[in-house]
Order: C-alpha cells, then structure tokens, then sequence
C-alpha cells in the first residue's frame, strides 16, 4: 500500500509514525506498506524506516499537494491542522489549512482510479457549549465555541459526502484531550491537560486553569495512534452506516488525575498542585458528561484502560 501522512511532524503524527515504524521493524505492521509519504511544514528527527519518505512543505501549498498526489495513494492519514487556539486567533490560517487544504486534498483523492481509504482527525469540539448532559454516538454536533470545531465538522461532512459518492472510503475520529504533549507551544488551548501531567510527575509545581471538579476527557497519543490504525482497517461493511466516532474516552475530575499522580509519584505531589480556574477555559474544556458510545466500542475502538495507564501511556509520549 501505498500511505500518505498529513501532519505527520505534529505530536500525533510522530506517535502514528513511530508506531508504524516500530510494527513494521517487529514484522507485526497490519498495513503492508510499500511507501509511507511523510508531509509537514519541518521534521524534528530522520524518518524512522527506510520505507518513510518525508517531504517538507505546507499542505496549504497547492503546487506541493498536487505534486505529492502525482501518485495514488491506497491509504490517507489527514492529521494536519492548525489547532484551536491559534485558528482562532488567526481566522485566515485556520481556514487555509483546517478548511481549505482539506477540500483541495480531498477533490484530488477523488480523480483516483481507486478510491483510497481515507482517516480523518476531527475534534470533541463539534459538540460545542453548553455541552450536552451525556454525550452518545449519536450527539448531535453543534460546533458552536470556536472556529477550528466549525471547520472539523465540515471536514467531517465533506467525508461523508465524498464516501457517499464513493470517491474515497472515510472515517472520521473526534479527538479529545491528548497528553503528554511536548512543552513547546502550538496553539491549542487544552495542552494546560498535557503540561499539568508532565510537571507534577516531573516532581515541578503546576497552577491549573480549571478546577480540581472540572470533568475532562483524555486520551493517550500512544492509544490515539492505535484508533486510527484501527480506523483504517475497518471493512466496508463496518462503515457503511456510520463514518463519523466519538472515541470511549476516559473521563476524569482534575482532582481524580492529580491523585493518580500522586499514586505513581508520592503523595507529595498533592502539595505542589494549584488551582486557578479560568472560566473560558473551564467552560470549555472543564464540563465535560459522562459518555455512552456503544456502537463505537463494538466497532473495536478502545482508550488507554485505566486511569493509571493513561497517566503512564501520556509520559512515554510519542515514542
């Protein structure tokens, strides 16, 4: 097969290509690759296997996307994209790369002699605030808090439509918190979820922006790596009625998540933990229901286990 990476740089790329790389070293990869094109704006490490290629450029750069879909591709991962905070901050950005590059990636998928398997990156934030009392597989979006949740659920309805034309065979995956993520910041709003967990266990103190019985949904790279392979080699008859997931996430109180630090770190974590709510923040990513997503679970989804395995998957981050 032949593979291509959006974003593949970004902290769930690297973690997606690490776990590629590392299945294909083992002789265990599900996904029989011939080459796995790799595209970001810039690659922080040499690619992981002699059968990743890495091409250095923005998905918003026409003439470079046309040039990479020279060739067909049997199998599309499309992580790429500005995060919220930054599209928010910068409308243009966000819609040249959440929106516009997603449609024009897609239109050239479409004029394939095959349609290609196509895995979407959406986001927990199509569901927009107030956020419903419980949220099910079958929640209706309303992408109505920030700018980069209206262009994912486009992007979702784009996926939709172009499966049901039987141009390309789609499966969107709504994202929630993912932790550990790298200090270095990139724009989104909830990577405070990723540095709260990085500095306590690092044995450094950390003010949260949310309150210790702020509820969050949180996923390790490491398991969202897992889902999307998952996602691409779900058959036809798996998807035929549903192309859109919400992952069965673990739900957590901020108090519940720095006791479980604490569990693994000593008990003197709980001293160096404060709390500092901002409403923005909390009304956003801090009130998050309890979940039922039983069609999600029977197609094979999974999230990391326990609390403790969360924890433990969120500090191996990419690797």
């Amino acid at each position: 097969m032949n593979v291509l990476i959006t974003g593949a740089n970004g902290f769930v790329g690297q973690t997606l290509v690490n776990r590629l790389a590392a299945l294909l070293a083992a002789g265990h990869s599900p996904i029989e690759i011939g080459t796995a094109t790799l595209l970001d704006i810039q690659f922080d490490n040499p690619a992981p296997h002699p059968c990743f290629r890495q091409i250095t450029g923005s998905i918003g750069d026409s003439a470079l996307l046309k040039k990479v879909l020279a060739e067909p591709f049997d199998l599309v991962f499309h992580l790429a994209s500005i995060p919220g905070g930054l599209a928010e901050k910068n409308y243009e950005l966000g819609r040249a790369i959440n929106l516009d590059a997603t449609l024009e990636l897609l239109e050239s998928l479409r004029h394939q002699a095959r349609p290609p398997v196509v895995v979407f990156a959406s986001t927990i934030g199509v569901f927009g605030a107030p956020i419903p009392d419980i949220v099910t597989d079958d929640t209706p979006a309303r992408p109505n808090n920030m700018s980069y949740s209206a262009q994912k659920m486009i992007g979702e309805i784009l996926i939709d439509d172009f499966s049901r034309r039987g141009w390309i065979d789609g499966r969107s995956l709504r994202l929630p918190g993912i932790v550990a993520r790298p200090p270095a910041p990139n724009g989104a709003i909830s990577i405070f979820m990723s540095d709260l967990i990085r500095e306590l266990a690092a044995g450094r103190p950390y003010t949260c922006p949310i309150s210790a019985a702020s509820t969050v949904w949180l996923m390790s790279a490491r398991c969202i790596a897992e889902n999307l392979l998952h996602a691409a080699l779900l058959p036809k008859e798996a998807v035929e009625q549903r192309r859109t997931w919400m992952l069965p996430v673990i739900r957590t109180s901020m108090g519940e998540l720095v006791g479980g630090i604490a569990e693994l770190f000593g008990p003197e974590t709980l001293q160096r933990i404060r709390y500092k709510p901002i409403e923005a923040v909390e009304a956003v990513f801090g009130r998050q229901p309890p979940i039922d997503v039983p069609a999600s679970e029977k197609a094979g989804f999974r999230n990391d286990g326990t609390l403790k395995d969360l924890i433990l998957n969120a500090l191996k981050g990419s690797a």
